[in-house]
């Protein structure tokens, strides 16, 4: 490990993304040999020692990645914070492969098509024993294997993932390489992008891998390793379309140019001229070849950069394998100081929600006396919502309801029934004469006896026949009003024994019985008041002679008209319009008895209507407020127990719904706290070495 002064130089130069671009500068084998930054130049004793790629800066690196490695196998970013990434992206036989393997120091799966299937989470870990460790994580699983089996394992893993053939999936696997000389790195590969299927593949290949690769290399958090072939025009490359529409200023994107020996010329004018914009900057490597060992292929490397005609032009901070690694480790240490801030806050804030979200939960009853203080509680929370809307008139409960704001609907639709009542007020004579039902009615109840006497029978046998008349009409209302607060008693009650799905059968059962019971009461109610109204003629309303007063005033002009046939025959009556007497005048000895008896029917009914309004408004008012204050608590509680008694016990039967939300919340919580320790311990760490 470096001691104090160089570690804090280290982290205090990576604290921004900024400081990224710095990997794109040129840098002297001198500054390069004082930072341990390059060990082109390291003696041959150091490289028996130590893989060409190894410095110490990947000692301090370590913890970082081992902190980002554990954010990730927590899964932490199923909690939707994403974590720190180099993704490796490239077209089809870019040379992805070959820059993995040089990185790692292991083979592998090769062949035509596509190789990488699935995403590959390759976490490199420089190891002091000279055994490698290698294993695949995968469906909870982790496998061991070694550098001879990496690739048939790999192979046998994907199929798992993404079956046989030559489908793809975007499930990861996890390869762990713990080997003496590889720089610290976590890296995805992700599948090579390929526009025509070829035999077994799906029609769709290029738009499933453009999505698994959109959804990697878009969260800012991602760095970019773009794989490009030295051979091909950078401009027509689609894993450079891809990254530029998600990194448009290149700042977290770098270039990797594979096969630098075979398209040497050139070259040197592509990555200075940089046409396609690539921020962090180029790498030109040289691809393994044949059987070579991975240090002879980083010999030959250096030999091609330093003598080559036009590639030793390139400078040397922008070849090689070990140049590429050092930059990575770089870009990722800085990346990660970035990131780790946000992450924490991200993790804060998320548990915290989840916390509140957990308490909001109703509490998990373990016994029949927390079952009955919660079943009050209920009773007790949906009775006031109840007393509130329907009785008082608040509805703060439900602002945006306004099928809520019962008091305002209760008084709206008796509006709407008094207007249909005192709407058969009006006199409908058009399709009989004038007097018609009186003379009738006069005719069938006459009887031996003093003249200039109103049979009381006429009166009543007109009245019975207005009131059978609009007898539905209360009915119909009633029948309106009920459906209404049943909508609105089941819905408040569903409210409040929401998390208790066991009490929401009962609930609902005992609601619809009891609003069905209060609705027979009106029913039968109406049906006794309209029988009532029909029995006799009584009120002590003033009105009633004021109103007969005024209408008959009327009658001495009334009479005039019809015994004098000179004049016209017709004339206007208040409440009855302008009407016709002519043919009245052929009934003269009856008139004066039918005016009477129709004036005060007329009087008398506009009572009758009012008096079925108000009564109306008083039963209604009456019967809700006993079904909220005093029936509903007793109809629930008989519904609940039932005939065996065992509701309580149903109600310590969580939801599904509940217990699954309770385990999730549980089980992120959990998982949030853990990424939070994680985290809090590395900044301490870089907090005690920058102080």
């Amino acid at each position: 490990m470096v001691s104090g002064p160089s570690r804090r130089n280290v982290f205090k130069t990576k604290t921004s993304l900024s400081n990224l671009a710095s990997a794109k500068e040129e840098v002297s084998s001198d500054d390069c040999e004082q930072q341990g930054l390059s060990l082109l130049n390291i003696s041959q004793e150091k490289r028996e020692n130590h893989a060409p790629i190894v410095s110490s800066y990947n000692e301090r690196i370590r913890p970082l990645l081992d902190t980002v490695d554990r954010l990730r196998h927590l899964k932490i970013m199923q909690e939707g914070i994403q974590l720190p990434t180099i993704v490796v992206v490239g077209d089809q036989s870019s040379g992805k492969s070959s820059v993995l393997e040089s990185l790692a120091s292991i083979s592998l799966p090769r062949g035509q098509g596509i190789c990488t299937r699935v995403p590959l989470i390759m976490r490199l870990q420089n190891h002091p024993n000279s055994t490698p460790e290698l294993f695949l994580e995968y469906d909870g699983r982790i496998v061991a294997t070694d550098e001879e089996h990496i690739a048939e394992a790999i192979s046998m893993a994907t199929e798992e993932i993404a079956g046989k053939g030559k489908g793809i999936s975007n499930h990861p696997l996890t390869l762990i390489v713990r080997k003496k000389g590889v720089p610290d790195l976590t890296m995805v590969d992700l599948p090579g992008i390929t526009r025509v299927p070829v035999l077994g593949q799906p029609e769709d290949i290029y738009e499933q891998i453009s999505k698994i690769i959109m959804e990697f290399i878009t969260p800012e958090e991602s760095i970019i390793l773009n794989v490009l072939s030295a051979s091909v025009d950078f401009t027509t490359c689609e894993s450079i379309r891809m990254s530029q529409r998600v990194d448009k200023t290149g700042q977290r994107t770098l270039a990797v140019v594979t096969k630098a020996d075979k398209s040497p010329e050139g070259l040197l004018e592509k990555v200075t001229a940089d046409d396609v914009n690539i921020g962090l900057g180029y790498v030109c490597v040289r691809n393994r070849i044949g059987d070579e060992t991975y240090e002879e292929a980083w010999v030959e490397e250096n030999i091609l950069f330093e003598t080559h005609h036009f590639l030793s032009k390139i400078s040397k901070s922008m070849v090689g394998i070990p140049v590429l690694a050092q930059k990575l480790v770089q870009i990722q240490a800085a990346i990660i100081v970035k990131c780790l801030p946000d992450i924490v806050r991200k993790v804060n804030d998320k548990l915290s929600s989840n916390v509140e979200d957990l308490n909001k939960l109703p509490k998990n009853m373990t016994s029949v006396t927390e079952a009955m203080t919660t079943f009050m509680h209920i009773l007790g929370s949906s009775k006031e919502s109840l007393r509130k809307i329907l009785l008082r008139g608040e509805f703060d409960e439900y602002p945006d309801a306004s099928e809520m704001h019962c008091t305002a609907k209760l008084a709206e639709m008796l509006n709407q029934y008094s207007d249909e009542m005192q709407s058969k007020n009006v006199e409908d004579d058009t399709k009989t004469s004038f007097f018609f039902d009186e003379f009738r009615v006069l005719e069938e109840t006459k009887a031996i006896g003093l003249p200039n006497f109103l049979p009381k029978a006429a009166f009543l046998a007109l009245l019975q026949k207005k009131v059978k008349s609009i007898h539905m009409i209360p009915l119909e209302f009633v029948d309106k009003i009920w459906k209404y607060i049943e909508n609105v008693v089941v819905s408040v009650l569903m409210k409040h024994s929401d998390n208790y799905p066991q009490l929401l059968s009962s609930t609902r059962r005992a609601a619809e019985n009891l609003v069905a019971k209060k609705k027979q009461q009106s029913v039968d109610w109406v049906n006794d008041i309209v029988e009532m109204e029909k029995l006799t003629d009584y009120t002590c309303n003033p009105e009633y002679i004021d109103l007969w007063n005024k209408l008959m005033s009327h009658q001495n002009a009334f009479m005039e008209i019809v015994n004098d046939h000179s004049k016209p025959t017709k004339m206007k009556i208040d409440g009855f319009g302008e009407i016709d007497v002519g043919h009245l005048r052929n009934h003269v000895v009856v008139v004066q008895e039918a005016f009477d008896l129709k004036m005060r029917l007329s009087a008398y009914w506009k009572i009758v209507l009012r008096r079925l309004v108000d009564v109306m408004a008083l039963h209604l008012l009456f019967s809700v407020q006993n079904l909220v204050n005093k029936e509903m608590e007793m109809e629930i509680i008989n519904e609940l127990m039932g005939p065996e008694g065992n509701g309580l016990e149903r109600m310590l039967e969580e939801s599904p719904y509940v217990a699954e939300k309770r385990k999730r919340l549980k089980n992120s919580i959990k998982l949030l706290k853990e990424s939070k320790d994680v985290v809090e311990k590395i900044m301490d760490r870089i907090a005690t070495n920058v102080d």
